[in-house]
């Protein structure tokens, strides 16, 4: 099997808002509503400050993709790349497919001077943290909070 990354282009937002649908209910039984996401996905493409997406394609068929967003750290007066909204198509599951995109996305980050990657994963989702770790990722020694706004 050949696997190869690339960028993703605005054709492939109908792909991704379905990968990311289907991410978020096997992850937190959570139901997304179809039409949002697909405004939040294309809105990535539209505004390319926000971020950019990777595509996964096993010999030519796109089957998974991740998302980049960046953070400003003043204290390494440089950005943290935050790799988010990953998703690999079950059929294509330990095949590579995570790793070879964590490669690629290190590499253009190393390229871009950021000066580090994060992510942030479900506590009971053991699985996703030993790959995480397997890579070389470090656990990191703060929780995450949230405030939700507006509706």
């Amino acid at each position: 099997m050949t696997l190869e990354i690339r960028r993703a282009a605005p054709d492939d937002a109908d792909a991704i808002a379905r990968w990311n649908i289907a991410m978020a209910w096997e992850t937190e039984e959570k139901r997304l509503d179809p039409e949002t996401i697909g405004h939040g996905v294309r809105a990535v493409f539209d505004e390319p400050r926000r971020g950019f997406y990777l595509i996964a394609e096993l010999d030519g068929v796109a089957v998974g993709c991740l998302l980049v967003t960046y953070e400003w750290s003043d204290w390494r007066c440089g950005d943290f790349w935050w790799v988010q909204s990953v998703y690999v198509a079950p059929e294509a599951r330990r095949a590579g497919v995570f790793r070879g995109m964590y490669a690629h996305v290190k590499a253009m980050a190393e390229g871009a001077g950021a000066v580090g990657l994060r992510l942030y994963v479900e506590l009971e989702n053991a699985r996703a943290q030993a790959t995480y770790a397997g890579l070389g990722m470090e656990r990191c020694h703060y929780f995450m909070y949230e405030a939700a706004l507006g509706a």
